[in-house]
């Protein structure tokens, strides 16, 4: 496919603009201040001072060609020191002759610096004392810091002149250059100034968001920043407080249906335990077992742990008591883990998810590997590896629904509800994290949780 030059252009123009809010303001009121200040310094040098320029020049090789005539129609010392006097005093130039002197042979070229500011005084001035001088002349126009030193070949010798600079070109360009070249940083500083303030309301909403996301508060968080940043602030708060009461409701709910049902639970089991043994009361207490267990487990999903402190914690411990508990089931669980390696973590509600993965991974195979490393990018990964039959790669997202149970790919756990994935995916995008799942080099199923740094 062959992309037009106009669309390269624009995906290049793309790639190459700011990616942050702050770089893009600063692009957008710069950039235009910038453009005007370079339109107006051209505009000046174009169409003011190199037009007074010229005008300067023409007007000295005038008094110059007006020196060297008067100086022709009367060679004499005393008409020379009379036209020299009147030079210095009408016109401020400074006129000797040199008999018996050549011009020079080249002229002094200026430093390689300062040549573009020279260039168009030397092209002026050149033009001018072309135009009205019929002798050969010569001129420089870098020697001197306050004068001209301008040469013309005369009956005899060289009249040699010194002018003042201001005579031959306008000298307080230079000061409007630097005027406008302040006034630009000027601008660029107020502008950031202010740019920054405005960028700095919404990192902080962008901050107060993601840590609710993580189940942290923010107790503290104010709007601030123009009208519109505050008004979306103010949105924020509503639905951080929405939020927090339908979860508040849902707990509460939960804990609720959770103690009635408790108690009509608890005086079946103690009618359980008096009445004589027999295969249909362990029938019963294995169903009363498994009521018990679904409701531990729809409190805790309900739950979510989002109450808890946020820890620095090693996680070589956590995933050893993870471990532990899936041998002591009957698992051959294999840990892989930095002794020093930390996260910044709730320890209990990652303590369940990671329970939730390595006891998923026990019931449907024989060995679990589970390895815990940083990430090139930061934060942390955890992989837990099994060796069962493992999950079609098109039902990953259906393993994470609450209440899902994929009897066609795994066997079913007889005391889970379908609860183990989606508490653990809900405990790792509490943390700013996520699970991911993939085939396993076991043959079964791996889940990779990812914290972030």
């Amino acid at each position: 496919m062959r992309l037009v030059p106009s669309r390269v252009l624009a995906r290049w123009l793309k790639r190459q603009m700011p990616k942050t809010l702050f770089g893009r303001s600063l692009l957008i009121i710069v950039l235009p201040v910038a453009l005007m200040q370079i339109a107006v310094t051209w505009i000046f040098f174009d169409a003011h001072w190199q037009t007074v320029t010229s005008r300067l020049s023409e007007g000295l090789a005038g008094d110059i060609a007006w020196a060297v005539e008067s100086y022709g129609d009367d060679p004499g010392p005393e008409a020379f020191a009379r036209l020299s006097e009147r030079a210095e005093e009408s016109m401020g130039l400074s006129i000797a002759l040199q008999p018996g002197r050549k011009l020079p042979a080249r002229r002094r070229d200026p430093p390689a610096a300062l040549e573009p500011f020279f260039a168009p005084i030397d092209r002026s001035l050149e033009r001018a004392l072309e135009a009205r001088l019929d002798a050969p002349y010569w001129f420089d126009t870098t020697r001197y810091p306050a004068y001209v030193d301008i040469r013309v070949a005369v009956p005899g010798g060289v009249m040699r002149v010194l002018a003042p600079r201001e005579r031959a070109f306008a000298t307080q360009g230079h000061i409007f250059v630097l005027w406008m070249t302040l006034a630009t940083v000027l601008l660029t500083g107020i502008a950031i100034v202010f740019i920054r303030n405005q960028v700095r309301a919404i990192e902080r909403l962008a901050n107060a968001a993601e840590a609710f996301g993580r189940g942290t508060d923010v107790p503290y968080f104010k709007p601030h920043g123009a009208r519109e940043v505050r008004r979306a602030a103010h949105a924020f708060i509503d639905m951080r407080s929405r939020i927090q009461r339908h979860i508040d409701q849902r707990t509460t709910l939960l804990a609720a249906v959770s103690h009635d049902l408790r108690t009509p639970l608890t005086r079946l089991k103690l009618e359980l335990a008096l009445a004589e043994p027999s295969a249909r009361t362990a029938a019963m207490k294995t169903d009363l077992a498994e009521m018990e267990h679904m409701i531990d487990e729809y409190l805790a999903f309900a739950r979510g742990e989002g109450g808890e402190a946020v820890e620095t914690v090693r996680l070589r411990d956590l995933l050893d008591e993870v471990s532990e508990g899936a041998r002591r089931a009957g698992a051959a669980v294999g840990l892989e883990a930095d002794a020093e390696l930390t996260a910044n973590v709730r320890p209990n509600a990652l303590k369940r998810a990671l329970s939730n993965l390595v006891m998923n991974a026990a019931v449907h195979g024989e060995h679990v590997q589970v390895a815990a490393r940083p990430r090139p990018s930061g934060g942390v990964e955890i992989v837990v590896d099994d060796d069962g039959p493992g999950i079609p790669a098109d039902q990953y997202e259906e393993a994470f629904k609450a209440f899902g149970r994929l009897d066609e790919s795994r066997n079913q756990n007889t005391k889970g509800v379908g609860l183990g994935l989606a508490i653990a995916r809900d405990v790792a995008r509490g943390h700013g994290g996520d699970i991911l799942l993939d085939r396993s080099p076991l043959g079964g199923l791996r889940a990779v949780l990812r914290l972030p740094g």
